[in-house]
């Protein structure tokens, strides 16, 4: 079915309000997830409304959000147990203030759970002319390479770079599929892919359940995992636990650097600009489409739902949305 941009909007908060969470944290959260179904991205979506509700319920009402350590380069976040819609917001947004006074800023954040699409927070900064890369770590689902028991999160990691056109951005995760993507499939009934989580027992399983039940396998095989694992390392370093057994305490790690400190900004999103492009000309494979350039289809799905107004959502997804609004 599909639901106009303000109508899709107005649903999320008002699911998360009655929920409980302020207007404006909720108005924060609604427009992350509408922005990430415009760009094509469904199981972090609206969808996800319903994870953070269920979430929120269980905790006690958040804190304040605070910087609670802070030097020239860098500062450390304590996120009150806010959920890292908002939290994340607050952090990217104090990295580019510091990269805008000193070059470059590294910016922590801990003590908050559930993050949502990372490409989301490093363009906000990229469109500001500043290159930006964020990880975080998240609850354990994924076994490391070769195991069977749930260590490490599903482990995002995000890099946008300006340029003279749209930012070129770079969102991958670290496992073979997302929380959100399994949840989704149990949702709507639907198998998972082969190969991409196994049960309790360790055996290969299709069925979400299980899934959420046994753990999730590495993207990538051994080089997939140990990008997790470095993941994990940089939470670590900003607060988080080494193993994160529950939804709490993710560790959000920034990093946000003008180009200017190290050659002219204009000549180097110019650069970005030109390589985009030599890329985007690369000769395809026999068979294949035109060689994909990183985020570009988000981008592009972007500007097309925009144009037509309206976001996609799967219809008992939306019935589920409504039930927390207390509409049926």
């Amino acid at each position: 079915m599909q639901l106009s941009i303000a109508e899709a909007t107005d649903l999320a908060i008002r699911a998360l309000t009655r929920a409980g969470i302020k207007q404006d944290a909720a108005a924060l959260v609604a427009a992350h997830l509408v922005d990430a179904n415009l760009c094509g991205h469904e199981f972090s979506s609206l969808p996800r409304v319903l994870a953070i509700v269920e979430e929120f319920r269980k905790k006690a009402p958040p804190g304040p959000i605070r910087v609670v350590r802070e030097n020239a380069c860098s500062a450390v976040i304590d996120g009150g147990d806010n959920v890292a819609y908002v939290v994340s917001i607050t952090a990217i947004d104090k990295a580019v203030d510091i990269c805008r006074k000193n070059g470059v800023a590294v910016v922590g954040a801990n003590n908050t759970w559930f993050s949502g699409r990372l490409a989301y927070y490093v363009e906000r900064a990229a469109r500001q002319g500043y290159v930006a890369m964020h990880t975080t770590n998240t609850t354990a689902r994924v076994a490391p390479y070769g195991g069977i028991d749930r260590l490490m999160g599903t482990n995002p990691l995000a890099i946008a770079f300006p340029s003279d056109d749209d930012p070129l951005i770079i969102d991958i995760g670290t496992s073979a599929t997302t929380w959100g993507d399994v949840a989704l499939a149990r949702t709507k009934g639907e198998p998972l892919a082969e190969g991409v989580a196994v049960d309790p027992r360790g055996n290969p399983t299709v069925d979400p359940a299980a899934a959420l039940e046994g753990a999730f396998l590495p993207w990538g095989g051994h080089r997939g995992s140990g990008l997790s694992l470095a993941i994990q390392l940089l939470g670590i370093l900003v607060g988080s636990a080494p193993v994160i057994d529950d939804v709490s305490n993710y560790g959000l790690f920034f990093l946000v650097i003008d180009p200017d400190i190290l050659m002219p900004a204009a000549q180097y999103k110019a650069r970005v600009s030109e390589l985009r492009r030599t890329i985007a000309a690369n000769r395809p494979m026999p068979g294949m489409p035109r060689v994909r350039v990183p985020g570009d289809g988000s981008l592009q799905r972007r500007k097309e739902r925009l144009a037509a107004g309206v976001v996609n959502l799967d219809e008992r997804v939306y019935e589920r949305i409504r039930e927390l609004c207390g509409e049926r």
